[in-house]
């Protein structure tokens, strides 16, 4: 009680005489004394409480905790998944880009496996004879010929590669229209073949399908040059060739099940190819005299330059 009533009269007279009043000098002064007291606890006690703050941090709830981890490895997940997804959109995408723009009787299908064995360059595709596809049709990605089916079961077919050493398809030079024989090779390396020292081929040009024989569809892309040599004597240029389509990167490709005439050569096609034939004869003959030529269409063409 008398506690009360003293604290009382002290608040009383604080109000009445203000800071000016010999409450306020006392309290000013104790303020005074003792502030370098208080400067001091609180440099120390800073420390502690900041490691007091990770202490908690570290002892939050590790229920908590493992919910935070489980949901960021689900957004990583799915984020994965997501960019897969868009990035498979956009390969059957250029498929379909490619189908359209050539105007394609085609079936899309996906590689499913590599060669079984290490002497020969084939792949595996997830579609066969009940989707209507036989041995013969011609497969391509979106970035380039990819080879030939030589097989087929109900479900999937076994497609020969360019590389492949038992490979040969009839190939040109878009811009100088030089017709070939694309060949793979035991060592992958591919090259286009029986095309006349008298063409012009040079390193950077671009191969195409030529359409003759009727099984590729004229005028789709295979690779483009990397190599010419036009070795002394010989009639035909070496010419090697790196294809677009790479086999161990491509994973939907197209099977084009039939051609339109217009994607097959024309008789101006054919009748180009046969004067580039004779030209290279013909040249030969004069070049080497009476050196033989290799087979019967060379040996026709020299006897109808002997006759001019």
């Amino acid at each position: 009680m008398v506690c009360a009533v003293l604290s009382v009269a002290l608040f009383t007279l604080s109000c009445r005489t203000g800071e000016s009043g010999p409450l306020g000098v006392v309290r000013s002064a104790f303020q005074t004394v003792t502030m370098p007291v208080r400067y001091l606890g609180a440099t120390v006690a800073a420390p502690f409480q900041g490691l007091g703050n990770i202490f908690t941090n570290l002892t939050a709830d590790q229920a908590t905790l493992s919910e935070l981890q489980a949901e960021n490895d689900q957004l990583r997940a799915r984020n994965v998944e997501l960019e897969e997804d868009a990035e498979s959109a956009q390969r059957l995408q250029d498929l379909l880009d490619l189908r359209d723009a050539n105007n394609l009787q085609s079936t899309a299908a996906r590689i499913i496996s590599g060669s079984t064995d290490s002497w020969s360059s084939t792949v595996t595709i997830d579609k066969g004879t009940s989707s209507g596809l036989t041995a013969g049709m011609p497969v391509t990605s979106s970035s380039g010929i990819v080879g030939q089916i030589i097989s087929c079961s109900a479900s999937t077919s076994v497609v020969r590669l360019l590389t492949d050493e038992n490979s040969s398809i009839s190939a040109m030079i878009q811009s100088s229209r030089a017709q070939g024989m694309l060949d793979g090779s035991a060592t992958g390396e591919v090259t286009l073949t029986l095309v006349r020292t008298n063409q012009q081929v040079s390193v950077g040009d671009t191969v195409v399908t030529s359409g003759l024989g009727g099984v590729f569809p004229k005028g789709l892309a295979i690779g483009q040059v990397t190599s010419v040599e036009n070795n002394p004597g010989s009639l035909y240029l070496d010419i090697v060739v790196e294809l677009f389509a790479k086999a161990e990167t491509t994973e939907e490709v197209l099977v084009i099940t039939s051609l339109t005439e217009e994607q097959q050569a024309s008789a101006e096609d054919i009748a180009e190819a046969d004067a580039q034939e004779r030209e290279g004869s013909g040249a030969s003959s004069t070049d080497e005299g009476t050196d033989a030529p290799t087979d019967g269409s060379e040996e026709g063409a020299s006897d109808d330059a002997g006759q001019q």
